[in-house]
């Protein structure tokens, strides 16, 4: 299974009770499908995983299978954490579920050595069939996976891929040098989409195509293409959305703004909470100047 072009990071939507949204994951998957998105990654952190119960973990992923089915969107499920036989665990209930890919964001805290890294993900490899993205996110999780170290486990034959979210370019660069060409490097900020595609990377697990779908789809596309010309002006009109959703900490801003586009509720569960108000007052200009719709009585904080 390929994983390229450009994957949504899905948001979680929440009733204002603060339970799961069935119905609004429905719709917002739905609508990822109809725009023509490449394939889905539910369950992230931009999911808002860390606050998911098991049971509701895997229904957001079950959700996501079933409304991706009928266009056969691919769907890589998160699946990552800092216990190792944990995420294992999950893996392996996620495989049972029929999901098509995994993606594991590096153990976040403890920050484990390079070799401690390393025996992390051979240990999920072996546990599944699934193919593996890892997920490097050091502003995050405090531990970089480092192009050699990347370079070693893509030897793993099940892992397949990563997320680059280091923002540090020079080390991509050296990873796909690296790297061998089937090995899949994706972007894990949409506002480095294109200088890494450019560089030989495969696509986008993209926030801004929460919003967006359609656009940030023909970007990659665009830019797998080679046209990078259309693909700098796609990036230059929506670059302005891309560095608003980071205007507080993420999914906060991506999840105020789909509230105004009338796409969901905006509620979060703690330790999250609603955007400042002059935060939400500049995702509300910055939605309006692309011209995407806002729907004023959805102002309200959960």
């Amino acid at each position: 299974m390929k994983f390229e072009g450009c994957g949504t990071a899905l948001v979680t939507p929440f009733r204002r009770d603060a339970n799961l949204d069935e119905a609004t994951l429905r719709r917002l998957v739905r609508r990822q499908v109809e725009a023509g998105i490449h394939f889905l990654v539910p369950c992230g952190t931009t999911g808002e995983n860390p606050t998911l119960t098991r049971r509701e973990h895997l229904r957001v992923v079950e959700i996501t299978l079933e409304e991706a089915a009928s266009r056969q969107v691919p769907v890589l499920a998160g699946a990552g954490g800092y216990n190792t036989q944990e995420v294992i665990e999950l893996a392996r209930e996620i495989e049972a579920l029929g999901a098509h890919g995994l993606l594991s964001v590096t153990p976040y805290y403890n920050k484990p050595t390079l070799e401690g890294l390393y025996q992390h993900y051979k240990a999920i490899a072996a546990s599944t069939r699934l193919p593996i993205v890892v997920y490097n996110v050091p502003g995050r999780t405090g531990a970089n996976v480092d192009p050699a170290t990347m370079t070693r486990l893509a030897t793993i034959d099940n892992i397949i891929g990563v997320k680059e979210a280091s923002g540090n370019i020079g080390q991509m660069a050296n990873l796909l040098n690296q790297a061998p060409e089937s090995f899949t490097v994706l972007s894990g900020d949409d506002s480095i989409t294109l200088p890494l595609m450019a560089l030989g990377g495969r696509g986008i697990i993209s926030v801004a195509s929460n919003e967006i779908p359609a656009q940030m789809s023909q970007l990659a596309a665009l830019c797998l293409a080679g046209d990078f010309a259309r693909a700098r002006e796609l990036h230059r009109r929506y670059l302005p959305l891309m560095e608003i959703n980071f205007v507080e900490s993420n999914p906060g801003p991506v999840k105020a703004a789909m509230a105004l586009m009338g796409l969901l509720e905006p509620v979060y569960r703690l330790p999250m909470v609603p955007v400042q108000p002059a935060n939400l007052a500049k995702i509300e200009k910055v939605l309006e100047s692309l011209g995407l719709a806002v729907v004023q009585d959805s102002r309200m904080s959960a």
